[in-house]
Formats: C-alpha cells, sequence, structure tokens
C-alpha cells in the first residue's frame, strides 16, 4: 500500500507542477521536492519525467473518454452524435497539450512529438474500444474501419493545425472551420455503409 502512495503522491506534484510551469519547465528534482521525496524514489516507480506525463495524461484521457462516448449517446442521431464526439476528443487532445505540456515544447522538440503520436494513437484505442462497447452500434468490420478511419483523419487534421498555429484564437477558427466545413463530410462517410 506505501508503493501506491508514493505514486500518488508523485503523480499529483507532477501534475500540479506541469500544469504550473510546462512540462518541459519543470524538473524531476522539483517534483521530488514538491511530493517530499528523493529524486532517486521518482525513479523506483516511474524510468522517466516522459513516463509520468504518460500516466497522468492516460488517467485523464481514460475517464474522460469514457465520459464522452456515454454522454448523449441515445438523445441524438448517429452523425450528430460522432460530430460531437470527435469535437469533444478534438478539445480533448488540445486541452491535454495546452495544459499538461505546453506547445512551445511541443513544435520545438521531435520526441515531444513522437510522445504526442503515441499519446494520440492510444486516444484512437481508447476511443474506439469505448465506442463499440456501446449498445446498438453497428459491429460489422467496414464500419468499425469507417469509424477508426474518421478518428485518424480527424485528429491529423485537429494536430496540424494545432502545431502550426500561433495563437488561441487561431485555433480556435481552425476548430469551427474544422467542425463546419470538413467534419460534416468525415462524418457521412463513415456513417453511410
Amino acid at each position: 500500500m506505501e508503493a501506491d502512495k508514493i505514486k500518488d503522491s508523485i503523480k499529483r506534484a507532477a501534475q500540479e507542477l506541469f500544469r504550473k510551469f510546462g512540462y518541459h519547465k519543470t524538473s524531476v528534482n522539483e517534483i521530488a521536492k514538491k511530493a517530499k521525496i528523493a529524486k532517486a524514489t521518482i525513479y523506483k516507480y516511474f524510468d522517466s519525467k516522459e513516463a509520468i506525463l504518460h500516466i497522468l495524461l492516460m488517467d485523464y484521457i481514460k475517464v474522460s473518454v469514457d465520459d464522452l462516448v456515454q454522454s448523449n449517446y441515445n438523445d441524438i442521431d448517429e452523425e450528430a452524435y460522432l460530430n460531437n464526439l470527435i469535437m469533444k476528443t478534438c478539445r480533448l487532445s488540445y486541452t491535454v497539450c495546452n495544459e499538461f505540456i505546453g506547445w512551445d515544447f511541443i513544435r520545438e522538440s521531435t520526441n515531444s512529438q513522437d510522445f504526442l503520436k503515441n499519446l494520440s494513437n492510444e486516444l484512437e484505442e481508447l476511443l474506439m474500444a469505448s465506442f463499440i462497447q456501446l449498445p446498438g452500434i453497428r459491429k460489422h468490420e467496414t464500419y468499425q474501419q469507417r469509424l477508426r478511419f474518421l478518428i485518424k483523419c480527424s485528429k491529423s487534421i485537429v494536430f496540424s493545425f494545432a502545431f502550426t498555429s500561433v495563437s488561441d484564437s487561431d485555433v480556435r477558427k481552425n476548430f469551427v472551420s474544422f467542425q463546419k466545413e470538413i467534419l460534416p463530410y468525415l462524418v457521412k462517410a463513415a456513417v453511410s455503409v
């Protein structure tokens, strides 16, 4: 039980520091100090600062994805549901990058881009697994392939404008443009089997 408390302490300290200063500007020494443990203790439980970030993000994403997939499913038609789900997932991805990692570091670091790619692939798998569990979802392989294509396209488009946008207002404009001009066609292609 002591090990769980120590891991939780490390995660809480890291989350607070990442949100306050960003991933890049937070050191393992600072995390250890905030958690009131020795730096070596962190490496007993986590291989690296990146591993701490990864577990924090996955915890956050798992809870968020379950909430996203379940919300409003029975209340609206399939196209509207997928539209809402993709937009909420895109906003979740952006929030994760904005709050935990920091865009300057993401744009400048090759390692962080690889990290984000892996994270976004895990998000895709979580979305697919959660979505397929819903009652009434068509289970045949072609439909699932189209859903995966919808998620991959949306993810690629959103990350591309997030990486290239200069300001938050640019990102908001791009989200609106994506939602109105691109996403409806992607969703229509995914559901018309």
